[in-house]
């Protein structure tokens, strides 16, 4: 018996995408075909993308998934490549085995919203649907709304592939003790398991989870005495982003061969028959090796992550440039800088927007910024329009500085009006959780925050992440290095400093991750030896911010807590930590 050949297609899809991400599913079904794969499995919901929320529940979209699944069985039948057993995921009900062509009452029954959706893995063989499995554990945490949407499965799935048994589960399916994979575990009456243990999965990002993973499949690899082979999908999908590191390991818990994160990737492995001695008895199974992604630095990684949100954010809603304001600050300039990464700096729009109280050193250090990313860079000031505003209203003190920040925003949003551009706002994590920040102004509108999910202090860190790696490559680093050493300010009033009204970042960042990330109260904080005025002040601004947060731009996720999808709270609430 020789080996089969497995192929993980770790690929990008849109949600919604049917027709586009069938397309993809033919042409890297082709590509593993050409390299001999017996087996090629693809990501969780590949079909329709993921995650696929409400949409599960109408019913054209899931007849749209069942009759492009079959479209893909019937094109690679008539391509000759039936023999190759493709299993992807998709979106199924009770009903969606029907075939095409049944009645009109048959089809809208099985489209009826009376029928569950189920988050499925079908197996497609010789031009046809042959077997399909539904997720068992649905996920209702965090990022994740599963047990809502879906109605669970319950039973197990074993294919037989060229004389293999490969079990098939999906995604939480493993991060659940019990349930398939036990089932799947079990010896069979001659004494035999499964070969293979396939895992589709839509699992997002977020910082020192690939080890999380890893860990995880080597320790169901152990339980099932089989390889475990995880194909993950890659790229971003509104504030998730998908890292791809697909990977396969072997009963022992060892990494067998792994892909690369954030890129998408072909990882081909084969899978040895059983081997037994002359007397018929199992001896052990040597599993080869094959190529290992070397691991990414923990800040390139997360630069990698904003990079790949943001790219993916702007090709799949179909923009083609971005437009920004540019400070001369570290905040716009990573802002700009990932952005140029994600699609190119000739598509990046960089408006450098001066009022009365903006340094020299600041419009010194845009222009450098615009130029070194080969940015289209633009100078508009604001003092008149700042003026005719006061001249109605007679602004002062907080609110005339607010004014001189909202003029800015409805700046980039009428360039982005005239032009197309899509707006991203600028601001970070640390600064969100605060609301140090003028809602409506430069810092906080547009569609896309691509550091939404990073605090001050990680900013600094992926500025020097990226100069230094524009050095190893013998390229010009892209941000002035003033931008990262002077202190922050928002420049909208003489000698400002965000030090003025908020603690140093370093110390904000701690608390701020204690009482956000950690969910930890006041007493709690105060044990850790925080000082009670700092602690009081971080967690009223932290507190009374919500409305803020509501209203602020997606952005990507790359910590385990993220605003938004990861933390819900009421906006109007009068809870307040108590005082002992």
């Amino acid at each position: 018996m020789a080996d089969l050949r497995i192929a993980l297609a770790q690929i990008d899809t849109c949600v919604g995408a049917i027709d586009q991400n069938t397309a993809a599913i033919l042409e890297w079904t082709r590509r593993a075909a050409g390299e001999g794969a017996d087996l090629v499995a693809f990501p969780e919901m590949t079909l329709t993308g993921y995650p696929i929320e409400d949409l599960a529940l109408r019913a054209s979209f899931r007849r749209a998934a069942w009759d492009a699944a079959a479209d893909v069985a019937a094109q690679l039948e008539r391509e000759g490549l039936g023999h190759v057993t493709v299993v992807l995921g998709t979106v199924g009900t009770s009903e969606t085995a029907l075939p095409r062509g049944a009645g009109a009452a048959e089809r809208a029954a099985s489209g009826s919203p009376a029928d569950l959706p189920t988050n499925r893995a079908v197996a497609i063989q010789h031009g046809k649907v042959v077997a399909s499995y539904d997720k068992h554990h649905l996920p209702n945490y965090g990022v994740f709304d599963e047990f809502r949407i879906f109605a669970p499965g319950t039973e197990p799935l074993v294919l037989e592939i060229a004389g293999r048994s490969v079990g098939i589960v999906i995604c939480e399916d493993i991060w659940q003790d019990g349930g398939p994979v036990a089932t799947l575990g079990a010896l069979d009456e001659a004494g035999h398991g499964i070969d293979l243990l396939l895992v589709l999965n839509g699992s997002p990002y977020e910082e020192g989870k690939g080890h999380v993973r890893t860990d995880l499949a080597a320790r169901r690899a152990r339980e099932t005495a089989a390889p475990v082979a995880y194909v993950n999908m890659v790229g971003g999908q509104d504030d998730l982003v998908f890292d791809g590191g697909s990977f396969v390991v072997g009963p022992d818990g060892a990494v067998l061969t792994s892909a690369p994160q954030f890129v998408e990737d072909l990882l081909v492995w084969d899978l040895p028959e059983r081997t037994s001695s002359a007397a018929g008895d199992a001896v052990a199974t040597t599993y080869p090796t094959g190529r290992v992604a070397a691991p990414l630095h923990p800040d390139e990684e997360v630069y990698r992550a904003c990079v790949a949100g943001l790219a993916g954010y702007v090709r799949k809603n179909g923009f083609r440039s971005i437009v920004l304001g540019l400070s001369g600050g570290i905040d716009s300039a990573l802002s700009a800088t990932i952005a140029a990464d994600a699609i190119g700096g000739q598509n990046v729009v960089g408006v450098s927007m001066p009022s009365t109280y903006s340094s020299e050193h600041s419009k010194d250090d845009a222009a450098d910024l615009a130029k070194r990313l080969g940015a289209d860079y633009r100078v508009q000031p604001i003092a008149p329009m700042v003026d005719a505003f006061q001249g109605e209203l007679a602004l002062e003190g907080v609110a005339e500085e607010n004014l001189q920040a909202r003029v800015r925003g409805v700046v980039l949003m009428g360039i982005s009006n005239r032009e197309g551009h899509l707006v991203i706002a600028p601001g970070n994590k640390s600064e969100l959780a605060v609301g140090y920040a003028t809602i409506y102004d430069a810092g906080s509108i547009g569609g896309y925050a691509p550091l939404k999910d990073v605090d001050k202090s990680r900013v600094w860190a992926l500025a020097r992440w990226r100069n230094n790696a524009a050095l190893d490559a013998g390229e010009i680093p892209p941000i002035p290095e003033s931008s990262i050493t002077k202190p922050p300010s928002a420049e909208l009033r003489p000698g400002q400093t965000d030090q003025d009204s908020l603690p140093p970042y370093d110390l904000l960042d701690e608390v701020l991750d204690a009482y956000i990330e950690h969910a930890e109260g006041r007493a709690e904080l105060l044990a850790r030896g925080f000082d009670p005025e700092v602690v009081d002040k971080v967690v009223t601004l932290v507190d009374r911010a919500e409305w803020k947060r509501r209203q602020y731009p997606l952005g990507p996720k790359v910590t385990s807590l993220a605003f938004g999808r990861d933390r819900r709270l009421p906006v109007t609430s009068r809870w307040r930590e108590p005082v002992e």
